[in-house]
């Protein structure tokens, strides 16, 4: 359940009390009004879309499948960063359906769709 579901749940629990619903709408008031609120992308996530826009252009050049090691050493914006921050990223790009994962012996090799 979400926070805004047991204010709804304890509102049902405590109608007969004024001052308790009239808290309890308040609350409800100020998660909606969060939730309306646009959000802005962190540093990481826009630095991390850049990089995703210079793997895909990199992959489109070479026009061959690389492993997560390939890519760490020949993209410049990967190199100093974690195996596990880049298989993020790759998969990502694999869900929106930009790159093409395949196993080669056990190791993920990407390639553009």
């Amino acid at each position: 359940m979400t926070k805004r579901e047991y204010f709804v749940t304890l509102k049902g629990l405590v109608a007969d009390r004024a001052d308790m619903v009239e808290f309890i709408d308040k609350e409800i008031a100020l998660l909606d009004k969060k939730a309306s609120r646009p959000h802005k992308p962190t540093a990481t996530q826009v630095e991390n879309e850049a990089c995703k826009a210079e793997i895909v252009a990199y992959l489109t050049a070479v026009d061959t499948a690389k492993s997560i090691k390939e890519l760490q050493a020949e993209v410049g914006c990967l190199a100093g960063m974690t195996c596990q921050r880049v298989t993020h990223m790759l998969t990502a790009l694999v869900k929106s359906g930009v790159l093409v994962k395949n196993y080669v012996k056990k190791t993920p090799f990407y390639s553009v769709a």
